[in-house]
């Protein structure tokens, strides 16, 4: 099996050693309009964004080239906000930039894309341009895999149930 036909059941999470850049791989069954349709509809996003221990609720959503967007989470009460815009969305990629409100002048710069792999497996790539190698070693120090692997596993729930 090559590199690219390899399964990634989990999310792969790899930082760039030349530039603050994370890089996270993870194949679905579902195909890209399926995965699209998953981060750009409000209702279905916050069904499965972040780690299990939280809930989100969208505040402001508009997925389209030039929109914006803005969630919260609550976790054992503390509420924590999130904010960007869409610069593109268009059938396999959406670019975003991503910006936690507790820390405001760290702001990210997001591409994701959707690969069809045949057989009924997406592929999702993402990258995030962070500011600094000091923001991108917080945003990996904060345990964000845990909020990545649970949340594209509720994910993988919605896709097995077919909410999508």
């Amino acid at each position: 099996m090559s590199a690219t036909q390899t399964r990634y059941s989990e999310a792969v999470i790899e930082a760039d050693a030349e530039v603050p850049i994370i890089r996270i791989t993870r194949d679905f069954q579902g195909t890209p309009a399926q995965l699209m349709k998953a981060h750009t509809d409000p209702e279905l996003f916050v069904r499965w964004v972040g780690p299990d221990a939280i809930s989100s609720r969208v505040i402001h959503w508009d997925a389209r080239d030039l929109g914006s967007w803005r969630y919260e989470s609550t976790h054992d009460g503390a509420v924590y906000g999130f904010h960007g815009c869409f610069h593109t969305v268009s059938a396999d990629r959406i670019v975003q930039t991503f910006t936690f409100d507790g820390m405001p002048d760290a702001v990210s710069l997001e591409t994701l894309w959707f690969e069809d792999l045949g057989d009924g497996v997406t592929r999702l790539q993402a990258q995030s341009l962070c500011d600094s190698f000091a923001a991108r070693d917080g945003w990996l120090a904060s345990g964000m895999e845990v909020g990545v692997n649970e949340g594209y596993a509720k994910l993988d729930t919605l896709l097995g149930a077919g909410e999508l």
